[in-house]
């Protein structure tokens, strides 16, 4: 792109996407008041690190990926009896946590930990998870 040509016809070549460009400064907005990209890392670690430590300590549940590999945006988790997971799906929906199924193909469960989600929703879900290993551990 060279922005040469925009100057010299006196128009743009094409359209940019307003509304991406638009939601894209929102966000950056947004960013910036929540104390910047280091801060907004410092709090993904922190949740990714609250819901795998459950995951690894609950004898209910079990991570899919290997430590080295986990993401810190989505957390994905089977159970260790496969027998339980619609109970626990419907027990989680019942407290109010939704979207948390897995993919079709794969099963299980996942946690979609993006920027905005705040921690207090990670520790809601790790209450859960401790309140359903102690009603079928």
């Amino acid at each position: 792109m060279d922005y040469r040509n925009h100057i010299k016809e006196g128009s743009m070549l094409n359209t940019p996407p307003v509304f991406a460009i638009y939601v894209c400064l929102l966000t950056l907005r947004w960013l910036k008041k929540q104390g910047g990209v280091a801060a907004i890392e410092k709090l993904n670690n922190e949740k990714a690190a609250l819901l795998y430590n459950e995951v690894d300590n609950n004898p209910l549940f079990k991570g899919t990926v290997i430590k080295e590999d986990r993401s810190n945006m989505n957390v994905c988790f089977i159970m260790n009896d496969a027998t339980l997971e619609n109970k626990f799906l419907q027990f989680a929906t019942e407290q109010g946590i939704v979207g948390i199924k897995g993919h079709r193909s794969v099963g299980g469960f996942r946690a979609s930990l993006y920027n905005a989600l705040p921690l207090s929703s990670v520790k809601i879900l790790v209450d859960i998870m401790k309140e359903f290993s102690v009603q079928y551990a």
